[in-house]
């Protein structure tokens, strides 16, 4: 009786300790992510035995997480596609895509000379932002890029 009492005692005891880290894994949803590897699968649920919808092979690539399951989190990527991708294959570093047409990277936030022309689908970081323009690091070259031309910028 004694020893049943006493693991009652530390089961209650830790009860409280694992409601509030889960509550905080969902208090910051949704969030930025980016791919780490090079072929990272997206399923239609959150484990092994549910079918691929899609294969990416884009490292860095930004995602957009918006649920999290265990080790699997739900994403959305730039095209709108949503599906479950284990969460050991993503990174908080934040990555942008350049979208719509080709876009001016500037010396300066919306002012310099033009230091390069990134194409649609060009990945880079993402630095700090301002009046609507955002630092941008591809492969090393930096400079600042419209913020309306990139996604995985902003509020998620």
């Amino acid at each position: 009786m004694r020893r049943t009492l006493l693991l009652l005692a530390v089961l209650l005891s830790t009860m409280p300790l694992a409601v509030p880290a889960r509550a905080m894994d969902d208090d910051g949803l949704p969030y930025w992510a980016s791919l780490t590897a090079d072929v990272v699968n997206m399923r239609v649920g959150p484990a092994r035995d549910y079918r691929i919808v899609w294969v990416y092979k884009r490292k860095l690539l930004p995602l957009k997480v918006v649920r999290l399951h265990e080790g699997w989190r739900l994403v959305e990527d730039p095209d709108g596609a949503r599906g479950w991708v284990l969460s050991r294959f993503l990174s908080r570093k934040q990555t942008a895509i350049v979208q719509g047409a080709i876009a001016e990277m500037r010396e300066k936030p919306g002012a310099g000379r033009v230091m390069w022309r990134a194409e649609p689908g060009v990945v880079g970081r993402v630095g700090a932002c301002e009046n609507g323009w955002c630092k941008f690091d591809v492969t090393g070259r930096a400079a600042w890029i419209r913020a309306s031309a990139i996604w995985g910028e902003g509020e998620p």
